[in-house]
């Protein structure tokens, strides 16, 4: 009977144990199994749509440069743009797409579309790589200009 009474604190002590490793067990494959994917899926959404939003504001702040550029005026320019190198861990493509930005993602809740204010007389084209660096080329000849998306 003595020896009975030792071994009560001990099962109790491992029983209480057990008890938490399986409550941190369960609490952790809920959050990684639902809360975690689906907060992680939102915000690569949230990062995207702010990127392509930069992305389309930068493009519109050099289209208005170039027609404000003479008319028999030749020139070339190059704007560095800030984007960030991946969304969700992985890179993506900015398109220039009739008068629109496109966002092309790997994952396919992330991307988006935003459609530019141009002035007349200014067209778009080209891609950005998000793992390179991104630069906008302004080219304006005999009264038209083109801002093309390049990478570095």
């Amino acid at each position: 009977m003595a020896d009975d009474r030792a071994l009560v604190p001990v099962v109790g002590k491992a029983l209480e144990v057990a008890l938490l490793v399986l409550l941190v067990a369960v609490v952790s494959a809920s959050l990684f199994g639902a809360a975690v994917p689906t907060y992680r899926a939102t915000v690569g959404d949230e990062v995207g749509e702010r990127a392509l939003q930069h992305a389309a504001s930068e493009v519109e702040a050099a289209a208005a440069e170039a027609a404000a550029v003479g008319e028999h005026e030749r020139v070339v320019t190059t704007v560095g743009v800030a984007l960030p190198a991946t969304i969700r861990g992985q890179p993506y493509r900015i398109r220039a797409v009739d008068g629109s930005l496109v966002l092309r993602h790997p994952r396919s809740g992330v991307g988006g579309r935003a459609r530019l204010a141009l002035p007349a007389g200014v067209s778009t084209a080209g891609t950005w790589r998000s793992d390179r660096g991104t630069e906008l080329r302004v080219v304006v000849r005999d009264g038209g200009a083109t801002v093309r998306l390049v990478n570095r």
